[in-house]
C-alpha cells in the first residue's frame, strides 16, 4: 500500500542487500523440492515435457537439466552465500517499479537504499555469451511405458529459434494457421479424423537460446500410430502447398488481436520492457514483431515452413500403456528407444 511504502521499500532492500539464507528456511526449500521430484512421475504431461526436452538439448544441458535428490543434497548455505556474493550486484540488475507514487519520491528512496551499493567491475567485464545449442538426438522414436494410462501424451519435433530472428513474426503466422479452432491440425486431426482430444503444433523461440518447434497432443492408446503419423503429414503439406488467402486473414488476424493482451495492465508492459532491457532487444520490438506480422504475406508462411519445419529431423515421444498401443510403434520406426523415468533415490514406502 502507498502509506507503507517506506517500511517495505526498506525491507526489500535489506533482503536484495543483506540476505541472511536461514538454514531452516534452505531447509524446507530443500523439503519442498523433494516433494516436487517424489510426484514428477504423476502426470503424463509432465513425464513428457521433461524427457522431451532432454532429447532435444540433451541430458545435462540446462535447458533440461533435472533436480534430483542428490542435487539438493549437495547444496549447503556456503553454497547460497558463494553465489549471492558472485552474482548479486548492483550493476547486474535491473530495477522496475509500477504503482501509485511519486517518481521524485521514488527516486529518491531508491538512491537513499542503493546508492552506496558498491559495483563489482570483475563480474561485469566477464562473458556473458551462452553456450551453442545443437539438437541431441537428430530423430527417432522414444517410448515412456506407463501401463496405467488409457491414453498417449504425444511429443513430436526439433530444436527451434529465437524472438529476435527476422522470420519469428511470419512463424508465429504459421502457429495460427496450425493450431486454435479454425487452425489445420484441429480440422483435420481432430474434428474430420476423430484422433485426438487436443492437437498442437507451435513454433516456440527463446530469448537468447533456440527454442523448440513442439507438436503433438492426447490420443487414445489404439491411434497413437496414426495420430503421429497424421501430424508430419499435416506439417508436410504446409510445406508442399501454399495456404489459402482466407487462411492466412484468419491467422493474422488472431494474432493481432491477442496483441492488446499485452498491454492489459501497467505491471505487464513494465515487465515486458524490462525482459527486452535484460535480453538486449529493442524497447519497440513488440511494435517491430506487429508490423511484420501485418506484412505477411502466403508466400512468406510456406517459405518459412519449408526453412524451418524439418520432418526429418523429428524427435517423436509417446508416453502411454504399451500393451494399449496397437499398432505399436515399431510400425513407425524398427527402433524405438525405452526411456527409464524411475526417481533416482525415491525413498521406499513404509510397510
Amino acid at each position: 500500500m502507498r502509506e507503507d511504502l517506506d517500511q517495505v521499500f526498506e525491507l526489500f532492500t535489506e533482503v536484495i542487500r543483506e540476505p541472511v539464507f536461514a538454514q531452516e528456511k534452505l531447509d524446507l526449500a530443500k523439503t519442498q523440492a523433494k516433494g516436487q521430484i517424489a510426484r514428477r512421475n504423476d502426470s503424463p504431461d509432465g513425464i513428457a515435457s521433461r524427457e522431451f526436452k532432454k532429447l532435444i538439448y540433451g541430458q545435462h544441458s540446462p535447458y533440461a537439466r533435472t533436480t534430483e535428490y542428490a542435487t539438493l543434497d549437495n547444496i549447503s548455505r556456503a553454497d547460497l552465500v558463494k553465489f549471492y556474493q558472485q552474482y548479486f550486484h548492483p550493476n547486474h540488475m535491473i530495477l522496475g517499479v509500477v504503482g501509485d507514487f511519486e517518481p521524485a519520491r521514488m527516486k529518491s528512496l531508491i538512491q537513499a537504499r542503493f546508492g552506496e551499493w558498491e559495483t563489482n567491475t570483475e563480474v561485469a567485464t566477464k562473458s556473458s555469451t551462452l553456450p551453442k545449442v545443437s539438437q541431441a538426438k537428430s530423430n527417432g522414436i522414444f517410448f515412456v511405458n506407463q501401463p496405467q494410462l488409457t491414453q498417449s501424451n504425444i511429443f513430436i519435433g526439433h530444436l527451434g529459434g529465437q524472438f529476435d530472428s527476422q522470420d519469428y513474426p511470419a512463424l508465429d503466422v504459421l502457429n495460427g494457421v496450425l493450431n486454435g479452432f479454425g487452425g489445420r491440425l484441429f480440422n483435420e486431426i481432430r474434428t474430420r479424423q476423430g484422433l485426438a482430444y487436443s492437437v498442437y503444433g507451435v513454433w516456440s523461440p527463446r530469448y537468447d537460446y533456440p527454442g523448440i518447434f513442439i507438436s503433438g497432443g492426447q490420443t487414445r492408446s489404439d491411434a497413437t500410430v496414426q495420430f503421429v503419423k497424421a501430424v508430419k503429414n499435416e506439417v508436410k503439406h504446409i510445406q508442399k502447398k501454399p495456404i489459402d488467402p482466407e487462411e492466412l486473414a484468419f491467422a493474422k488476424e488472431s494474432t493481432l488481436n491477442s496483441f492488446v493482451f499485452n498491454f492489459q495492465d501497467p505491471k505487464q508492459t513494465l515487465s515486458r520492457l524490462m525482459r527486452y532491457e535484460y535480453y538486449g532487444y529493442p524497447a519497440d520490438f513488440l511494435f517491430r514483431y506487429r508490423r511484420a506480422v501485418e506484412a505477411t504475406t502466403v508466400a512468406d508462411v510456406q517459405r518459412v515452413a519449408r526453412k524451418y519445419l524439418q520432418p526429418d529431423k523429428f524427435v517423436t515421444l509417446v508416453v502411454g500403456n504399451q500393451k494399449e498401443i496397437k499398432p505399436p510403434l515399431t510400425n513407425l520406426s524398427a527402433e524405438v528407444q525405452s526411456i527409464d523415468v524411475t526417481i533416482p533415490g525415491l525413498p521406499k514406502p513404509q510397510a
